[in-house]
């Protein structure tokens, strides 16, 4: 298996990842295709996928925010069980984001993601794989050590249509595990500068981080 990074929408990679995208993810959290020539092109975003015998079987998308010294993992698919696809992106993506700390002079905080809580969103197939059922993959995030933060959770949906977009948790996955809780100051600098690219957000996610903004850190809790 190859691991490849995009870095053009007109890579042949790339519209096979877009393809993939569509059949595992609901339709508000794909960004359309032609909105992800700048993404893609961006020096601080890494968009990656797993390529086996010619097919994109996998994909990940993170990136790494210098200044505050943390990643975000943006998405993960799996496109097919029995391949190992997931422990592979993971081990590949924590490999480069540790180098590219490292190359920053830093030594990588932890990782931000969002994950569906599979009791709100079991209406989800995810493409029928497996592997992407919510279930399964919050049970495989716990074990690479993602933790829970408390508070009610909303994001803007990637159509940019100014709808919240419910049924996930915002995690984190400090490198040190004994880390219990976050700033609340760095959540809130995260949140604003992930999605400052879209201008229509609901007022749901404004009363979400200025209830945030009341409180000085956050408690994570196991998955």
């Amino acid at each position: 298996m190859e691991y490849r990074r995009i870095t053009s929408i007109e890579d042949p990679l790339f519209k096979k990842m877009h393809q993939l995208m569509q059949e595992v993810f609901p339709p508000e959290e794909v960004l359309a295709f032609d909105f992800w020539k700048e993404p893609l092109e961006d020096p601080g975003i890494r968009v990656c996928v797993a390529v086996h015998e010619g097919k994109v079987v996998g994909a990940t998308e993170y990136r790494y925010y210098e200044d505050v010294n943390i990643a975000m993992t943006d998405f993960t698919i799996i496109g097919q069980a029995g391949l190992g696809i997931g422990r592979f992106l993971a081990k590949k993506r924590l490999e480069d984001l540790n180098a590219w700390a490292a190359a920053c002079g830093n030594q990588l905080f932890g990782m931000f993601a969002e994950i569906y809580d599979p009791y709100r969103v079991e209406h989800y197939e995810f493409g029928g794989v497996k592997p992407m059922d919510p279930y399964v993959r919050r049970e495989v995030l716990s074990h690479l050590g993602y933790k829970r933060l408390d508070f009610p959770y909303v994001h803007p949906s990637w159509n940019n249509d100014g709808e919240a977009v419910e049924g996930l948790d915002l995690c984190f996955l400090p490198m040190d595990e004994n880390v219990n809780e976050l700033p609340t100051e760095l959540i809130v600098t995260f949140l604003t500068r992930y999605y400052a690219v879209l201008p229509n957000k609901p007022q749901a996610w404004y009363d979400m981080i200025e209830r945030l903004k009341t409180r000085d850190t956050v408690v994570l809790f196991h998955l």
